[in-house]
């Protein structure tokens, strides 16, 4: 009798144990999911806020602007969901409503565009154009942004994103040319042109760039092709001199 009562115990002991193990596992696994949950909706936030900043050198629109604010907010939500005691995160919820819920400045919605000259400069440009077009079509994928609304918002960051393209190569081949370094020159001028060919659609901006450039490399070709035609006559004159010392009269002396 007493021997099977430590046996029950011991059994007891062990089914606890292992109770306690997955409910200890079970926590883990819930805490490691809520941790990698906060660091996804900290990234959003991060890549958001940091878009939002740059919008001072890529022209936004107020839906963009507020797709993103939102965006933050949705995040900042669902962090304090999950950590309901953090003041810091709710005091930024807070921050967020009011700045969702505030009127934006008209001026810094303009559609103007400044090249930097630095190419590190032109290549985050570029970068911070594709990560916004990427966050609008991820919220529309979410069915957060209107497709009619999306459609228009990703063509006009598609087009802006030609502009620094195009334009950028323009800039460079005009540089170049002015060094007198025609080659480049007018390979900078051909990829401008091939990426305008390159485009699904044409508009008022890719008509005039397209002429533009075409002028660029016409002339380009009337001045290599007057280059080759003096080196050409320049060669020859100098053979017939060469020609002339070698058959003129030896002279006596």
């Amino acid at each position: 009798m007493f021997v099977s009562i430590i046996i029950m115990l011991i059994v007891a002991l062990i089914v606890i144990a292992v109770w306690v193990s997955a409910v200890q596992q079970h926590r883990e696994k819930q805490e490691a999911e809520r941790r990698k949950e906060l660091a996804k909706q900290k990234k959003i936030i991060e890549e958001s806020e940091d878009i939002i900043v740059n919008s001072c050198n890529i022209p936004m629109s107020e839906l963009i602007l507020r797709v993103l604010q939102r965006r933050v907010y949705d995040a900042l939500c669902i962090m304090v969901e999950l950590s309901p005691s953090n003041k810091e995160l709710k005091n930024r919820l807070n921050e967020a409503k009011e700045r969702l819920n505030s009127q934006l400045d008209p001026e810094s919605q303009a559609d103007t565009l400044s090249l930097p000259d630095a190419d590190k400069q032109l290549i985050a440009l570029v970068q911070g154009i594709k990560r916004l077009r990427h966050v609008i079509r991820s919220e529309h994928s979410k069915g957060k942004v209107d497709t009619q609304l999306f459609v228009a918002e990703d063509r006009r960051l598609e087009k802006l994103q030609l502009r620094i393209n195009v334009e950028s190569q323009i800039k460079r081949g005009v540089s170049a040319r002015a060094a007198n370094m025609v080659g480049s020159a007018r390979q900078y001028f051909e990829k401008a042109f091939a990426t305008l060919n390159a485009v699904t659609y044409t508009d008022e901006y890719v008509a005039e760039k397209k002429a533009q450039v075409q002028a660029y490399l016409e002339e380009i070709s009337t001045e290599l092709k007057a280059s080759n035609a003096s080196a050409v006559k320049k060669k020859k004159e100098q053979e017939q001199d060469d020609l002339d010392v070698l058959f003129a009269p030896k002279k006596k002396w």
